[in-house]
């Protein structure tokens, strides 16, 4: 056989082995192909990227009013000086009646917000729906009857790495701007931005203002929110991360169906990560994988038959490499139904059908503090099957968490932090929301409280 053929029958054999997924793109092959343009993409989806303006007012509070000896000489004065807080994202158009999907970071606590379109023309938002957990908002366009442009979903599990994307946005607010670069990483877990770590890694250039905006691919769909960049001068440095699509059709679809909050499948079990020490005690190769470090009784997790030490593999076919990993994929399941989870037990391997539903949220009794205290402005709440999966925390806890704080509060002021549970006051113990609400309108000369924060309990003692 010539030394040609022995080439062609080499290059056929390693085109046989390429991914099926893979044949479906190529390099360009002439230098007529390097002059094609991809304006006709960007035509058709810039109309549908929005600038998302948002404003809050906060006052100018004097440290010294919060010193009782102060206000006991000086009095209280009037009105205090306010400003004006402004911040600037954008965003993206997802339903024709005039929903807009942004980052939640970009209107987080606003008193305001104000979408601008790519024609120049304004309107004022309502805020539908936020969640902290994707760090993904949705809009609604006031007083509108029109029809707007909008992107389509692109299934964000098709995306290879090298595939060509653009990121549209306003950066700095120059304007509306168009960036294109390739997908640089698929799955990326260890960001630490948001509770469902599972981004897109472009170098598509991203920049503050960027945030909310449109990551597309050459066919105009949306393929991610871009959320965030990793930058040590402020500006891109070629490395950002976008919202997979898929996850953001969960919290729109949430939206649309009216609801406050996301609705998405509860598994009922803590995970964590295999570490090299615990794969070498498992017998694995590999440190991969999520293993069940507690179930909950009576949840789809323990119905399903999930058990201590079981490590998860694997999820309706997809490979689970970590536990952020598999909350991204269980997450964006549908409701209803079943997920069939495959996981490592005893040496084999065992397929489990996990229900898909969500989490009890009977008893939440939510309060927000308003007696002068340490937990004044704390919006706190009791511990159901939802809120401990809201927050990450043990659904067995007993006691009161913590679930916001408003900006300048006392209970910010002292230290609170969102996901604090509060187990005493004062030797009294907390058990409902109700329990705080009478210990906080009490005034003790000593606050003595027991929290809870990431597992740890801390006794802390607190002037009257």
């Amino acid at each position: 056989m010539s030394l040609a053929r022995i080439c062609v029958a080499v290059s056929l054999s390693l085109l046989a082995a390429w991914p099926a997924q893979a044949q479906d793109r190529r390099v360009p092959t002439a230098t007529s192909e390097l002059k094609l343009s991809y304006a006709p993409v960007v035509q058709r989806a810039t109309p549908a990227v929005v600038n998302v303006y948002a404003a809050k007012v906060i006052q100018n509070r004097n440290p010294l009013l919060d010193d009782p000896i102060f206000r006991r000489f000086f009095g209280v004065p009037g009105q205090q000086p306010e400003q004006m807080q402004r911040s600037l994202g954008s965003g993206v158009m997802v339903d024709p009646a005039g929903l807009v999907v942004t980052n939640n970071h970009v209107i987080e606590g606003a008193d305001q917000v104000k979408v601008s379109l790519s024609d120049k023309r304004e309107f004022e938002a309502e805020i539908v729906l936020k969640d902290s957990r994707t760090d993904l908002a949705v809009l609604r366009l006031k007083d509108v009857s029109e029809k707007f442009p909008t992107l389509d979903f692109a299934n964000s599990d098709d995306l290879l790495v090298g595939d060509v994307v653009m990121a549209i946005g306003n950066p700095f607010g120059v304007g509306q701007t168009v960036t294109h670069g390739i997908v640089s990483a698929l799955a990326r877990t260890q960001v630490g931005i948001t509770d469902y770590q599972f981004f897109i890694q472009t170098d598509a250039a991203i920049n503050p203002g960027n945030s909310g905006g449109a990551l597309v691919d050459l066919t105009g769909k949306l393929v991610g929110i871009n959320t965030a960049i990793f930058s040590r001068s402020g500006g891109s440095q070629g490395i950002g991360f976008a919202i997979p699509a898929n996850m953001v059709r969960v919290v729109v679809a949430s939206a649309k169906s009216g609801g406050k909050a996301v609705r998405r499948p509860w598994l009922g079990a803590r995970l964590q990560a295999v570490t090299p020490e615990i794969a070498e005690t498992l017998g694995l190769k590999l440190p991969s994988g999520a293993l069940v470090s507690s179930v909950t009784e009576g949840s789809p997790a323990a119905r399903a038959g999930l058990k201590l030490s079981d490590l998860i593999v694997a999820i309706d076919g997809f490979t689970i490499d970590d536990p952020n990993a598999f909350d991204y994929r269980f997450a964006t399941r549908p409701l209803g139904g079943n997920a069939q989870i495959d996981v490592q037990r005893s040496g084999r391997l065992v397929k489990l059908a996990v229900p898909l539903e969500v989490a009890p949220d009977t008893g939440r009794d939510e309060i927000t503090v308003r007696a002068r205290s340490p937990f004044q402005g704390a919006r706190v709440a009791n511990i159901s099957p939802a809120v401990a999966d809201e927050l990450r925390i043990d659904p067995g806890m007993e006691g009161v968490v913590v679930i916001d704080i408003a900006d300048g509060a006392p209970a910010a002021g002292v230290g609170f932090q969102k996901g604090d549970i509060i187990l005493a006051v004062n030797n009294r113990k907390i058990a409902r929301t109700s329990d705080l609400e009478r210990a906080a309108s009490e005034q003790p000369r000593l606050w003595r409280i027991i929290v809870v924060r990431g597992g740890q309990q801390i006794n802390v003692t607190l002037g009257g």
